[in-house]
């Protein structure tokens, strides 16, 4: 059997190297600069209040109280220049421009609040409460860099320098395909012997939250034709390029594996991987009918094999060809119970990771089989048991995978 890393490489050459593309600020949320965003102005783009106040000269209040007219009144939003006279004040709203002429703004916490005449409570130190030009950042400076991953704060200082677009990673394009004449939608009422359709969603949906463009084909029978028309009518059709197909389904070694039959022909490599669950692996490169090449990694329809295999083959690649941090979070966490791991196969048991004082424990949840979803539901982490380790003892430090 292909040990785990030795499939990991294989899959990991199938995804192209991160390309870029330009995308509106709205559409940026959760996407990564593919180069750095430069200041095309200051910010802030004037001097302006920091408070809701009175803007003075400091040299004008010598002693307190002191009483000053209110010659004029600027909100936030007003656009003409304006200029202090000595011996006056202006009433200021936060975010308004300065007058030429003002040192400092007065709080109106710190004075009677008057519209005609305000007297003042307190002498202000020179500069108070004021935000100058350009003491954010300066015209040229790196607002961003390049691979930054954009979010909201980012996107908030994108939109905050007037920039309708900017340059990031593509967003990749996946086709999910679950396989199965017993598959059915939800809603509908089964027959015995048909299942509710579980993998399309979930891959759909790990695909998603991984940061890529999820399409699905549902429902396809257990027909090679049938599966080899669907893909490549969507793959010929697609109005954005599919960059990886990913199946569910039809990989294992008995009869009716539509997958592995539909694509013998092509250049497709299924093998045993040497781990639990999920041992039925298949990778290579799909050609549609139109002559169109693209990636395809199929996994086993078992829904706990399924995911695992999503988590430990096309995650980490998929991310990195979208210039998004590759690796979950990997943690020595004391286990809480005695496991057993079948001899020769790198086993991922469904756990669930917390901290006891300033360490990592994990429960093991579940048995290992691959049908049973309800623990994987459950789950925060994977438990990584190396391919030599037959038993894990109570309090036995392992390796965590925190998928949650």
């Amino acid at each position: 059997m292909r040990s785990v890393e030795a499939h990991q490489m294989i899959v990991a050459d199938l995804f192209p190297r991160p390309s870029s593309d330009m995308v509106t600020v709205e559409r940026a949320l959760g996407r990564v600069l593919a180069s750095r965003v430069s200041a095309p102005a200051r910010l802030p783009g004037f001097d302006n209040s920091a408070m809701d106040g009175y803007a003075i000269r400091v040299a004008d209040i010598a002693d307190v109280p002191t009483s000053l007219p209110v010659t004029e009144d600027i909100p936030a939003g007003r656009t003409d220049r304006l200029t202090l006279e000595p011996g006056t004040a202006h009433r200021i709203m936060t975010g308004a421009p300065l007058p030429a002429g003002a040192d400092a703004v007065v709080p109106v916490e710190q004075t009677d609040g008057g519209t005609d005449r305000v007297t003042i409570h307190q002498i202000p130190a020179p500069d108070a409460n004021i935000r100058r030009a350009g003491s954010d950042i300066t015209v040229g400076d790196t607002a961003l860099p390049t691979g930054q991953l954009i979010g909201p704060a980012q996107l908030g200082l994108i939109a905050a320098l007037g920039l309708p677009t900017v340059t990031v990673t593509r967003r990749l394009n996946v086709l999910v395909v679950s396989t199965g004449s017993e598959l059915v939608e939800p809603g509908r009422a089964l027959q015995y012997g048909q299942i509710y359709e579980s993998n399309g969603p979930m891959l759909a949906a790990a695909l998603t939250a991984a940061g890529a463009t999820a399409h699905r084909i549902h429902f396809v029978p257990d027909d090679t034709s049938e599966f080899l028309d669907r893909i490549s009518e969507f793959v010929d059709n697609a109005a954005d390029r599919v960059d990886l197909i990913l199946t569910s389904g039809g990989v294992s070694a008995g009869a009716y594996e539509v997958v592995k039959e539909a694509l013998a022909d092509q250049d497709v490599e299924f093998v045993k991987v040497a781990m639990q669950p999920g041992m039925p692996q298949g990778a290579g490169r799909f050609r549609s009918h139109g002559g169109r090449v693209v990636p395809i990694v199929t996994v086993p329809g078992n829904p706990v094999s399924a995911q695992v295999s999503f988590e430990v083959f096309v995650r980490p690649p998929l991310r990195r060809a979208m210039g998004l941090p590759a690796e979950r979070t990997r943690v020595a966490a004391r286990i809480t119970e005695s496991v057993r791991s079948t001899a020769g196969k790198r086993q991922f048991r469904r756990g669930i990771l917390t901290m006891d004082g300033a360490s990592w424990v994990v429960r093991p949840i579940g048995p290992p089989s691959s049908h049973h979803l309800r623990f994987l539901a459950s789950a925060n982490a994977l438990l990584d048991i190396p391919a030599d380790v037959e038993s894990v003892d109570s309090g036995t430090l392992v390796s965590a995978l925190l998928i949650d």
